[in-house]
């Protein structure tokens, strides 16, 4: 049987605060395929930032597996990680995170400059929408073009997996419903792999997989054979 390309195999999360251990995530298993759009949905608190984290890299399982296209992340040491995270994963955030002092089309080759194959910075920008506002500075930019450079920051990278925690969470409803559209357009276009963590269960409608986090575990995943259009979902 075929690897899928994330899979998360019994993987448990243990923090230690002082004598108490609080288990963020305990027996977490599911899979993702290529190309898919994923929403990762649940509860504040629920772990599903933490599964995140675990699957970008930035921290580390206490116990289990977590392989990306063939790769044990599980098993990588601190250079290895640096270099997944680099060149393997895009990040996208509720807050844009983006360098002030740099335009949108320097925030983005920003990206670029530290990845193996790189997507043209200006052709990221057009992807987005953004191509008339490359040379404007992040002040100058509203909320929902801030995050779309920083989507095109994610993308320059041409990572396998793009990650976005919350990533409508700062945005006006109309403005998030565009960012989410422009998620969803890019994962159908480029056959990227997209995987986002949310609250909003609306959000869940137009994902091809969804993987409900409750309590630390994956309490179902389903398939949505007809995902819909984000533009169309009401919340």
């Amino acid at each position: 049987m075929p690897m899928a390309f994330v899979e998360f195999k019994d993987v448990c999360k243990v923090y230690r605060m002082g004598d108490v251990e609080v288990r963020a995530v305990y027996g977490m298993d599911f899979t993702i395929e290529r190309g898919e759009f994923v929403v990762i949905v649940g509860p504040s608190g629920a772990g599903k930032t933490t599964v995140l984290n675990m699957l970008g890299g930035m921290d580390a399982p206490t116990s289990g597996t977590i392989v990306l296209d063939g790769k044990e992340v599980s098993s990588m040491g601190e250079r290895e990680l640096t270099q997944y995270r680099r060149h393997d994963i895009g990040f996208v955030f509720q807050f844009y995170n983006l360098v002030q002092n740099l335009t949108a089309v320097e925030n983005v080759e920003l990206a670029s400059q530290i990845c193996m194959n790189p997507l043209p910075a200006e052709d990221v920008m057009s992807m987005v929408g953004l191509s008339e506002r490359m040379n404007n500075f992040p002040s100058q930019l509203s909320g929902g073009e801030q995050q779309r450079v920083a989507i095109a920051r994610a993308l320059a990278k041409n990572p396998k997996l793009l990650l976005c925690d919350e990533p409508t969470g700062a945005l006006d409803y109309v403005t998030g419903k565009q960012i989410l559209k422009l998620l969803q357009d890019t994962c159908r276009t480029t056959g990227r792999t997209v995987a986002i963590v949310t609250h909003n269960s609306a959000f869940t409608q137009i994902a091809d997989r969804v993987i409900e986090v409750r309590e630390g575990k994956a309490r179902s995943v389903t398939t949505n054979d007809h995902p819909a259009d984000a533009m169309t979902v009401e919340w």
